[in-house]
C-alpha cells in the first residue's frame, strides 16, 4: 500500500511550490491528497525575482483544480508526511483551527515535515519552530528567530523530521530530503 502525503494549501500558492512536488510525489509513487480551506479551484500565484526589484514580484499563476479535502475533513493519522508550500497562502490559511489541529498532529506523532518559502509562517503561528534548525525565504526570518528558530541560509535543511527550503529555485534538494524521509 502506497504512503499517504498530505499537502496544505489556500488561494495565492505559490504555483511551483505547490504543482512541483504534487506531481513528484506521485511520481515517485506516493498517494497525495490536497487539502484546503474549502473544495474549490485553487488561485495559484508565480512568485518572481525581476532585475532592479529589491524584492519578489508576484504574477497570477495556473489554477489547481485537485482540491481532494476541506481542512475540517482531514483525518491526519491517515498521511505519513504533510507538506506545506509557500506563497501568500500560509498568511490566511494559518488562521484556521483545523488547519492547527492537522499540523500538530504531525509534529507529536513525529512524521515527515515540509516547508518551504513562507510556509514556515504556518509553524511559527503554533509555536513549533523554537529549537530547530530552519530555513525559509529570507522576509520570514525575523518570525523564525523571534519563536527561537536557528535560521540559516542554506538550500534545504533537515532537522529530525522537518525539511525547510528557501524558495521554489531550491525544490529539488527540498523534494530529496523529504523523500529520504518519507522512504524511513
Amino acid at each position: 500500500m502506497a504512503k499517504k502525503v498530505l499537502i496544505v494549501a489556500g488561494d495565492a500558492v505559490e504555483a511551483q511550490e505547490l504543482f512541483y512536488p504534487y506531481w513528484r510525489l506521485k511520481e515517485e509513487g506516493f498517494e497525495v491528497h490536497v487539502a484546503a480551506p474549502s473544495k474549490k479551484t485553487l488561485m495559484t500565484v508565480v512568485h518572481d525575482f525581476e532585475p532592479g526589484w529589491e524584492t519578489y514580484t508576484e504574477k497570477p499563476g495556473y489554477r489547481f483544480g485537485w482540491v481532494d479535502k476541506e481542512f475540517k475533513e482531514v483525518d491526519p493519522s491517515e498521511y505519513d508526511g504533510l507538506l506545506i508550500p509557500g506563497g501568500r497562502a500560509p498568511e490566511y490559511i494559518r488562521l484556521s483551527q483545523d488547519l492547527e489541529r492537522i499540523v500538530r498532529y504531525f509534529f507529536e506523532a513525529n512524521k515527515p515535515v515540509a516547508a518551504i518559502c513562507h510556509g514556515p509562517l504556518i509553524l511559527t503561528a503554533y509555536k513549533l519552530v523554537s529549537g530547530r534548525k530552519m530555513t525559509s525565504y529570507i522576509a520570514v526570518s525575523p518570525d523564525l528567530k523571534a519563536q527561537g528558530a536557528e535560521w540559516v541560509d542554506q538550500e534545504v535543511v533537515v532537522d529530525g523530521n522537518l525539511v525547510t527550503a528557501r524558495a521554489w529555485p531550491d525544490l529539488p534538494s527540498w523534494m530529496r530530503e523529504f523523500i529520504k524521509l518519507l522512504k524511513g
